[in-house]
């Protein structure tokens, strides 16, 4: 969404990351500007997607690009209010669906009764907004929330990478020989 909007060339946010421009954008934005259908809402089960969310919101700029006459690439006078509108249908989205992965996991008695935890991370949980909600949702639940501060929620691949390196030092999963081994590439 950020890339569509073309953020970088906003004067606020061009060195700012898309989710970073986002937030920042929405602090200031009317969410009610714009509504934006939740995704998945016929599907009874924990699965997130965001890709009918992506494309409600493409439908959405191009429309107010014409309202608007001007090109793709240019800033839309709307771009905080649209910021805010898909800020808040992404957490709510999160929150919906982690809220039934919270219901089933006590239905099914895969977490404790008492002491539960909802443990957020990755770039998602850099988002104050999404991460205030998480935290109500949490609270209102009688669930622990851990969050890392946002300077540690970044992009997955470095989780992955301090992960490889927490096993290396413990010497768990370490492959001491590559012999027999083919490297492809894709």
């Amino acid at each position: 969404v950020a890339r569509r909007l073309s953020l970088r060339k906003h004067p606020e946010c061009h060195s700012m990351a898309g989710g970073k421009a986002i937030e920042h954008l929405a602090q200031t934005g009317d969410r009610r500007q714009h509504t934006f259908r939740l995704p998945m809402q016929q599907y009874r089960n924990c699965d997130f997607s965001f890709s009918g969310l992506q494309n409600l919101v493409n439908k959405a700029i191009v429309q107010k690009e014409k309202e608007e006459g001007i090109q793709e690439g240019e800033i839309l006078s709307c771009v905080k209010d649209i910021a805010a509108a898909v800020q808040h249908a992404v957490a709510v989205h999160i929150i919906q669906r982690t809220y039934r992965a919270m219901l089933f996991c006590i239905k099914n008695s895969i977490l404790p009764s008492k002491n539960a935890t909802l443990v957020v991370s990755g770039g998602v949980a850099s988002n104050q907004y999404i991460r205030k909600g998480l935290q109500t949702l949490a609270d209102a639940n009688d669930f622990a929330f851990l969050c890392p501060p946002p300077r540690l929620c970044t992009d997955n691949g470095v989780m992955i990478a301090w992960n490889g390196i927490e096993r290396l030092r413990a010497g768990l999963g370490v492959l001491h020989s590559t012999d027999g081994i083919r490297y492809e590439p894709k």
